[in-house]
């Protein structure tokens, strides 16, 4: 069940979603340390292989098979799906680009919401949230510059993923109103962990040591928490709220690759994002309003 929607639930859903977009940063910086050193479908694969293993050995005792209890499997499915389209798609572009251009491109997820809701759903847009959508994808485009040599056809690969985790998103939200946040971040994984086993075995590559190692086992925990949180974010407050706090993820994500793999974003990076994050506050304060 949703929480009603109190000015109390709203502050716990901004702090869970805050936390959220930290922990995804995390897992984004070990995934690109670790495709440096394995095959990226082997990477994919041990991300949800391990977010089994530890989520099952966490909830299992607290929640029994209420777990894997649901009345929409075929959500589920679909939801596994996209996990592992996603999840390949992120992964192998990392491989090629910093962790603020990933990001920033991102950060279209809410113009791509709104979008899809006056294109689907039949919502209705002003005028001014037209413009913010058109300015926003405006600012993709700075950033992924085509045109310019710093162009890397990984970037489109980004936006591909941004239209997918939209999509993912609605998907969330609706799936809240019925299944725990346990069973939400749980039974993709499962889907995906199976799904991807016959091509991770086919590319086995042993890891060399410890750190492959503890980062691949990393980044399961912090691919359950992460959605766990998302999941139960959305039960606490509505995404209109929530969603604007998911820019904050560019700050770790600078902070992180130059602590880790010494990246400085280009200038027309944060350009891109300055421009789509302002975009997509305006649509938020249009929601807010009822405008």
């Amino acid at each position: 069940m949703l929480h009603a929607d109190s000015a109390r639930n709203r502050l716990t859903g901004i702090g869970l979603v805050s936390l959220t977009y930290l922990v995804f940063a995390l897992l984004d910086g070990s995934a690109k340390w670790l495709v440096g050193y394995m095959p990226v479908i082997m990477v994919v694969w041990l991300r949800f292989a391990t977010h089994v293993l530890v989520a099952g050995a966490v909830l299992f005792p607290l929640k029994g098979l209420a777990l894997v209890k649901t009345s929409h499997w075929r959500w589920h499915l679909v939801r596994a799906l996209m996990f592992m389209a996603m999840t390949g798609i992120n992964f192998w572009a990392l491989q090629y680009l910093q962790l603020t251009v990933t990001s920033s491109i991102f950060f279209s997820v809410p113009l791509i919401i709104a979008l899809a809701s006056a294109s689907f759903l039949g919502e209705k847009l002003p005028a001014g949230k037209w413009i913010a959508i058109v300015t926003g994808f405006a600012g993709v485009l700075v950033i992924v510059r085509p045109w310019g040599a710093e162009f890397h056809p990984a970037m489109l690969a980004s936006v591909v993923n941004a239209l997918l985790y939209a999509v993912f998103m609605m998907m969330t939200r609706r799936l809240a109103a019925y299944d725990s946040p346990e069973t939400i971040q749980y039974l993709p994984a499962v889907g995906a962990a199976i799904g991807l086993a016959p091509f991770a075995i086919a590319a086995w590559e042993t890891p060399d040591g410890w750190l492959e190692w503890t980062v691949a086992c990393l980044m399961g925990v912090l691919g359950g928490l992460g959605h766990y949180l998302l999941a139960l974010a959305h039960r606490y407050a509505p995404a209109s709220v929530i969603a604007p706090f998911l820019y904050q993820q560019v700050i770790y994500m600078a902070l992180f690759g130059y602590l880790v793999f010494g990246d400085v974003p280009s200038a027309w990076v944060w350009l891109g994002a300055a421009v789509v994050i302002g975009s997509g506050l305006y649509l938020f304060s249009r929601e807010q309003r009822g405008k």
